[in-house]
């Protein structure tokens, strides 16, 4: 078959390449012949003929190899194209909502939820599936449509209707768009009841959170700041370059805190800065939850490795992988994850997280009151009262790890 033809030709290349998979070059004939199989039956008997043309059906072929990988590495065709920016990033996010959406071979999900925006306000988590928006069911090929039709000014409202991946039934909720003030450190302060125990709530590793932190500690240290609580639950990630630059605020100078490891290049080492401004040698205690993801992991597992943080929570999300938009030609794309970051000690979160040094069994209600207690001012009467009589239990186990 031309078809079959065309697949075999394109092997002699690919299997040349040095640190490919044991299988061998034969190996690959059956298994391409039963690709061309089941796509020519499919072709001469499926009823969509719109659904069957070669170009469309080896494109979700494509995706479906791709995405079979890891859940962030897909085929980018006409038909579910993204949003690319001109760093050649994915911008999945819609700020007014305080979101992002990405999409798997079955749905459209909300991939992180910004901590204070109106999603995290409404209890929505990340991995939550969009079932229905403004009553018309998404599709997966019209993502940056989707988007695009949700960049809407403060004050208008979206209605959802979405599927919680933790419990059963559907979630129905009207999200009012506004400004989602772009921070990421949301709280800073000494304990009440601990005044020489400083606790800092870091929603996301952005553009200057490094100089937010410093400045921060700045103050606590000079207020008698003793210990110190990280809070990175539910942070999703964001720069790594911030990430390192934070690490270096904890363990010494020129110290390798995160590698990337990719295939058929030298292991490359990202290291704290030169020069460090001030000593920073008290107790740290690092707090995470299933939602910390990519530089939380890394920030969590670095200062566990260098045996600089003692870890609390839960197992963390796992997400320690470098992706690449590689152009295709044909209006197509891969984004594929090309490797992996590791921490000092060679271990990396991807597909298993961080475990902590002191698991936390969080409830329902501990992830509830967390939420709530970063727009307290937004808050019911009842709310408040739940949340004033609530203990976190994160918290409680960093102080009994600083009795130690």
């Amino acid at each position: 078959m031309r078809i079959l033809s065309f697949f075999l030709a394109t092997l002699v290349p690919l299997y040349s390449e040095p640190a490919l998979p044991a299988d061998s070059k034969e190996d690959a004939y059956p298994a391409l012949e039963r690709f061309v199989e089941v796509l020519e039956t499919a072709r001469a008997r499926h009823p969509d003929l719109d659904k069957v043309t070669y170009d469309r059906m080896i494109n979700h072929a494509l995706d479906g190899l791709l995405s079979s990988l890891d859940r962030h590495s897909s085929f980018i065709h006409p038909e579910m194209k993204q949003l690319v920016t001109g760093e050649g990033e994915l911008d999945n996010e819609v700020r007014s909502l305080g979101l992002s959406l990405d999409m798997d071979s079955d749905n459209i999900f909300l991939s992180a939820v910004e901590k204070s925006g109106p999603a995290d306000k409404a209890g929505i988590i990340p991995g939550t599936a969009v079932l229905s928006i403004n009553g018309a069911k998404p599709d997966i090929a019209s993502l940056p449509e989707i988007l695009g039709n949700l960049q809407l000014a403060p004050g208008e409202k979206t209605a959802f209707i979405l599927r919680n991946p933790e419990r059963p039934g559907k979630i129905e909720t009207t999200l009012t768009h506004r400004f989602v003030e772009e921070r990421s450190l949301i709280e800073s302060a000494l304990l009440k009841k601990h005044p020489t125990i400083g606790y800092l709530r870091l929603a996301s590793f952005g553009a200057n959170c490094a100089r937010e932190i410093e400045s921060a500690l700045d103050d606590l240290e000079d207020e008698g700041m003793k210990s110190l609580i990280l809070d990175l639950r539910e942070n999703g990630g964001g720069d790594l370059h911030q990430t390192v630059k934070i690490l270096g605020l904890f363990v010494p100078p020129d110290t390798s805190v995160v590698s990337v490891r990719e295939r058929n290049k030298p292991e490359e080492f990202l290291k704290t800065p030169e020069r460090q401004r001030r000593k920073r040698e008290y107790p740290v205690a690092v707090l995470i939850d299933r939602n910390s993801a990519s530089a939380s992991e890394l920030s969590a597992g670095a200062l566990q490795d260098l045996k600089r943080a003692t870890v609390i929570g839960e197992l963390s999300y796992g997400k320690g992988s470098v992706q690449n938009i590689i152009p295709m030609g044909g209006g197509t794309a891969l984004r594929l994850t090309i490797a992996t970051y590791h921490t000092p000690s060679g271990n990396t979160p991807h597909h298993k997280g961080i475990t902590p040094d002191i698991e936390i069994p969080f409830t329902d209600a501990d992830r509830t009151n967390f939420r709530r207690a970063s727009h307290p001012a937004s808050l019911t009467e009842a709310e408040k009262k739940s949340l004033t009589t609530w203990q976190d239990p994160a918290i409680a186990a960093a102080l009994k790890s600083f009795e130690k």
